[in-house]
């Protein structure tokens, strides 16, 4: 072969080459090397942790954000189960990053430690507005997630009881009042995070269920079945709902699966105050509300392969809104209708987790070129209230 002819296949080689590996073709050796030590360079990121499952989450992670992966947020979390204000400023940052904090950290391990075959254990959030008690929920809600538990997430329960999309009598109960379109709405709520798992597991009914004198859900029905007949027929979701917590509960104590409940703003079903009423334009109270009854029903401790981490928060109490101890939101029927349980106190940040915080806005270019006159300055306007932070930053 000519010296032309070598040359000339050389170049055919070399161009095939370049066309396939094209984001290498001009590559030197220098480029990387310089590259790497501009990664070297980099300054690490004390404010973060790597773990981003937190059912490896302890200590050692305390003070630190971590990231809710992408393919969670957008199915997992997809409808709701992150606080609407924080998922604004997770859109903005184009990621979705919580505080480890002490107070999940310590439900996580009692979650980890409990035994499973006896009545569930109830944990009680609670703390001033603010304080971040429902991002210890979501941070919560991830872990049952990743441990395969049924989740029944109550989120704000208090708009129910102010804003109700229709009110109806219910059939079944006399002078109990149905929300049939919000009950709609729980239901597809409910089956976006757990339809995979209710798959899976393949729970069916235990008994029959009339839902009128020609709809009827036999025995052996699977669950998705009637979520489905209740979100497409709102008229029966409240019952649905009733039979999907019987249900659940059954199942539970047969140990086909295990249960998660959370309820944000848990003592909004012991509030004397809402603005629905009946036709006699009578004022009715949260506990008849048949939705009310359902939660509360699942609340409990009748049964066991569960838990339920409840939250109390002194904004939904009209007449008792100074107060953030349990027993005065609750009130005395409400404390005694939840006794036992374990009460944890969320409060503001200490001095570490602002600072993490803080670190964590500017690495985001939320804030940008704060002093450390400017940090004790904030730190001392907001008393280092979560919410208080959150706000205060937008304008810097």
């Amino acid at each position: 072969m000519s010296l032309t002819s070598r040359l000339f296949l050389q170049y055919l080689c070399r161009s095939k080459w370049q066309r396939r590996y094209n984001t290498l073709a001009n590559v030197s050796p220098k480029d990387i090397q310089n590259d790497t030590v501009s990664i070297q360079n980099e300054p690490f990121q004390t404010f973060r942790t790597i773990e981003s499952n937190p059912i490896n989450h302890n200590e050692q992670h305390l003070n630190r954000l971590y990231t809710i992966p992408d393919n969670i947020v957008q199915t997992f979390y997809k409808i709701n189960g992150i606080p609407a204000n924080y998922l604004r400023l997770a859109n903005t940052f184009n990621e979705c990053s919580l505080l480890v904090r002490n107070p999940t950290i310590e439900i996580l391990s009692y979650l980890e430690q409990a035994d499973y075959s006896r009545p569930i254990n109830k944990y009680l959030l609670y703390g001033k507005y603010g304080t971040g008690k429902s991002l210890a929920i979501t941070h919560i809600l991830h872990y049952a997630f990743m441990k395969e538990m049924i989740i029944v997430h109550v989120p704000t329960p208090t708009h129910w009881f102010k804003n109700p999309k229709e009110i109806a009598n219910s059939t079944t109960m006399p002078g109990i009042i149905d929300l049939p379109v919000d009950a709609g709405k729980w239901l597809l709520y409910f089956k976006s995070q757990n339809e995979k798992l209710l798959s899976k597991l393949d729970l069916r009914i235990s008994k029959d269920y009339q839902w009128n004198i020609r709809e009827l859900s036999p025995k052996g029905t699977p669950l998705l079945e009637i979520i489905d007949f209740g979100i497409n027929r709102v008229r029966y979701a409240t019952g649905v709902i009733d039979a999907l917590c019987t249900e659940l509960k059954e199942s539970s104590i047969a140990g086909k699966c295990k249960v998660l409940v959370a309820v944000d703003g848990y003592n909004s079903f012991w509030s004397n105050h809402t603005r629905i009423r009946n036709d006699a334009k009578v004022w009715m109270k949260s506990q008849q509300i048949s939705l009310t009854l359902s939660f509360l029903n699942f609340v409990k401790a009748d049964w066991c392969n569960g838990a339920a981490v409840l939250v109390v928060d002194s904004k939904i109490c009209k007449d008792r809104k100074e107060y953030v101890n349990p027993r005065f939101l609750l009130g005395k029927e409400g404390f005694e209708f939840t006794d036992p349980f374990l009460p944890i106190l969320v409060e503001n940040y200490n001095k570490t987790e602002f600072e993490s915080i803080m670190e964590y806005y500017n690495d985001r270019k939320w804030v940008r070129n704060i002093t450390s006159e400017g940090l004790a300055e904030i730190w001392a306007l907001t008393a280092g209230n979560p919410c208080e932070i959150m706000k205060f930053c937008r304008s810097l």
